[in-house]
């Protein structure tokens, strides 16, 4: 079985700048880390790998620092790792990044599954997984938080919907999003960490995807427009209170039944 899991680098900090010009956080100089729900997506497909000794690899879109994300996967267990990186991608919305990802995902072919987290800390659309099944023309179930069976031809799951939980099984190959408490992830093994340390991360460029047309990609394929960006204003107000316990106690009182919460 092979199975490909989908993962981004993101900021590692809320405290992010934005472009002002294209509404895309600046992400150059700033702290980072794997999205982590992608952590949850990674274990997923190391617990099938591990009953059906599957092939994993991951593949990410971003600038050339997102390696450090896949030598990561590679710490907890993944097979092979590619990066999606050229500037032609930049700027991409939601509908952009979901196309690159599977004309990636075409260019290194053969895949029974295809994992993602439910969504991304800075982006939060948890639409790129089922958009990227979509673009493959293949069966997707979201929110998934259990894996009941896997066989050669299917996969049973159980997914955590709005006012019910439900059980659907769907034919291989077929892309799963996964809930954030489907298992534990693993912590990186250092033991892994000096295996594969001259492990390579495959580059896919613009050039070797099978559409040439610049205009799929990138701020030239996104037609989400942003009309305004601005941080969130903070109404937060510190006080500092002295007194005996009693006092500060009916004073903690008296401030909960005048902001209502009690």
């Amino acid at each position: 079985m092979n199975i490909t899991v989908c993962i981004k680098q993101v900021p590692g900090t809320s405290e992010v700048e934005i472009d002002e010009t294209t509404g895309n956080l600046i992400r150059e100089g700033i702290d980072t880390k794997m999205n982590p729900y992608d952590l949850y997506a990674i274990e997923t497909a190391m617990k099938i790998k591990e009953k059906n000794s599957a092939n994993i690899n991951v593949i990410s879109m971003g600038p050339p620092q997102a390696n450090d994300v896949i030598k990561e996967a590679y710490m907890m267990g993944v097979n092979n790792g590619y990066l999606l990186t050229d500037k032609k991608f930049a700027g991409a919305d939601v509908l952009a990044t979901s196309y690159a990802l599977s004309q990636g995902i075409k260019k290194i072919n053969n895949f029974d599954l295809i994992i993602c987290g439910k969504m991304t800390t800075d982006g939060d659309t948890a639409q790129v997984g089922p958009e990227i099944a979509e673009f493959l023309d293949i069966p997707h179930v979201a929110n998934v938080k259990k894996i009941m069976d896997i066989n050669s031809t299917s996969i049973t799951v159980e997914m955590d919907m709005p006012e019910t939980v439900e059980i659907q099984e769907v034919k291989l190959p077929c892309l799963i999003t996964v809930e954030k408490d489907i298992y534990q992830p693993r912590l990186p093994s250092f033991k892994l960490k000096l295996a594969t340390a001259k492990r390579k991360v495959k580059n896919i460029s613009f050039n070797d995807l099978d559409d040439d047309n610049p205009e799929n990609f990138g701020l030239d394929g996104s037609p989400t427009q942003v009309l305004d960006v601005f941080p969130p204003k903070s109404d937060r107000i510190n006080e500092k209170w002295e007194g005996t316990g009693k006092e500060l106690g009916e004073r903690i009182s008296n401030k909960l039944k005048k902001l209502k919460f009690v």
